[in-house]
């Protein structure tokens, strides 16, 4: 018989726990060139401690009068009552414009102002996944799904990949059922159908968010849960035979349907939305060597790549304020006040000193990304031509960063470039490989699927069917249903509805 052992026994584990300093850094990496903009001058305003050159410090030299001076301000701040309050209080709702009832903001003096920043759809998306409650592993996982969003809203990153990485970056075992489950409540918030993993996924999640006594709301998801195959290739036929429904029924189920959004959540025109202008964020361009007769050198040459700042100034830590610090830090006083401004100013200035901190590592982990996918576009980046296959995965093994973690820095960023601005998630596409055995990148079938369409008989445009074996006819293997999706990407109606355009 075997017996069971009582006790207590040890067990080391590794844990990582997200601070909230390493939430706000990852959301600054994620932030364009405008969201961070605003993202400095709130810290500007809300730090008192942190300043720009440009701002007036208060500096003097020692032994002077003026150090006299500063001397006594100093013990007169020492002395004086603070409001606390002030500090977590927002006073502007009752503000009232000097100028009385002059205020316009559709006047000349208010149009130059920046546009007001909009929180972009994955930080309402990370808003709402805070208020979830849940375990230091589950927002591991959480966070890993969330940047791993495609900007069709999709969520299309293998299970296995997201337990492999935090069990790589964390050294935490992470179990399929639990990815399963964060991933179930994320595609429940708001819009319903984020992140789900096709489109079926993502209808149903909506059939079951909405009221059941819409007409038609049970008959679809039973329509869409058990005859999709039958609803996706539009064999409406044999969904009413095999269901015995009546005209009517499947009516009402198939407007149901129609009411939903195949993409909620969509990042892909976030920032037209918005009314923003495109702002890039990189800019890259190839300079050549040049030989002793001034002519290109096909031996050398280098890309060069900066990242805008426009309007993020350079920052640092008030010496104002260090001053008054210092002061304080030479008296031995235990009054209540003053130890309370200490305390206050001390922790001013280490947030100060982090934020900067933080600046110079998104700009080096930026940079870097950059870099790599420059070295890896390279051709295109010389010559405007040529995207080669690259996936998220191949850029994060060569800087050393997680898969979610470059989903973060690419998504809604910007490089110019001599041929053009470019979204940085153009340059991710998969690689196909072509009869010969050479691999193309996704994006140059899509523009060959496009010329095909282009030169198509304008009376009997050409079904995805054709569409496929004029592909396969110049070497590219694709099932019909790739070709489909990569026709919808381009957002080119079927042959139907291209030839009623006509």
């Amino acid at each position: 018989m075997i017996g069971h052992r009582q006790g207590l026994f040890q067990k080391q584990s590794l844990q990582q726990k997200l601070s909230p300093q390493q939430i706000q850094y990852i959301k600054m990496l994620q932030m364009s060139t405008q969201a961070m903009e605003h993202r400095i001058k709130e810290e500007l305003e809300l730090n008192p401690t942190l300043e720009t050159p440009e701002q007036e410090s208060y500096e003097a030299e020692p032994d002077t009068p003026q150090d006299t001076q500063q001397e006594n301000e100093t013990e007169e701040f020492d002395d004086r009552e603070i409001d606390w309050d002030t500090y977590h209080t927002d006073s502007t709702d009752d503000y009232t414009p000097s100028g009385g009832g002059n205020w316009n903001p559709d006047s000349e003096d208010w149009r130059d102002l920046p546009t007001p920043y909009q929180e972009s759809q994955l930080e309402k998306l990370e808003s709402q996944v805070m208020l979830l409650e849940l375990s230091e592993k589950q927002q591991l996982i959480a966070d890993q799904i969330l940047g791993s969003i495609e900007e069709d809203g999709y969520f299309r990153r293998d299970l296995n990949s997201v337990a492999d990485g935090i069990a790589f970056q964390t050294g935490i075992p992470v179990l399929l059922d639990e990815v399963e489950e964060v991933l179930q409540m994320i595609q429940r918030l708001d819009p319903p159908g984020i992140a789900a993993r096709n489109l079926r996924e993502c209808l149903l999640i909506q059939l079951e968010q909405i009221d059941s006594s819409i007409d038609g709301r049970d008959t679809a998801y039973l329509m869409l849960k058990n005859h999709w195959d039958d609803f996706e290739k539009k064999h409406f036929a044999k969904i009413v035979k095999r269901m015995n429904l009546d005209e009517e029924t499947f009516k009402q189920a198939y407007d149901c349907i129609k009411m939903l959004d195949p993409k909620p959540g969509s990042f892909e025109s976030e920032t037209l939305e918005t009314g923003n202008y495109i702002t890039p964020d990189f800019e890259v361009w190839y300079e050549p060597d040049f030989d002793s007769d001034n002519h290109n050198s096909d031996s050398g040459g280098e890309f060069m790549i900066t990242l805008h700042r426009r309007n993020m100034p350079d920052l640092r830590i008030s010496k104002h304020y260090q001053q008054i610090l210092d002061k304080m830090e030479q008296k031995s006083s235990g009054d209540k006040k003053n130890a309370q401004t200490k305390s206050f100013i001390k922790d001013k200035m280490e947030s100060a000193k982090w934020f900067i901190d933080m600046l110079m590592q998104r700009k080096h982990t930026l940079l870097n990304v950059m870099r790599t996918i420059v070295a890896l576009q390279d051709s295109f980046f010389r010559t405007g031509k040529g995207i080669k296959p690259m996936i998220l995965k191949d850029v994060a093994e060569r800087v050393n960063l997680d898969i979610s973690t470059i989903s973060r820095v690419v998504n809604g960023k910007y490089v110019q470039t001599p041929f053009g601005v470019y979204e940085l998630r153009y340059f991710f596409n998969e690689g196909i490989s072509t009869d010969s055995g050479e691999d193309v990148s996704n994006r140059e079938v899509k523009n060959i699927l496009t010329e095909i369409i282009e030169n198509e008989s304008k009376n009997k445009p050409l079904s995805d069917q054709k569409l496929t074996d004029e592909l396969n006819k110049k070497g590219f293997q694709l099932a019909r249903r790739t070709v489909t999706k990569y026709r919808e990407q381009l957002k080119i109606p079927p042959a139907r509805l291209r030839k009623m355009a006509l």
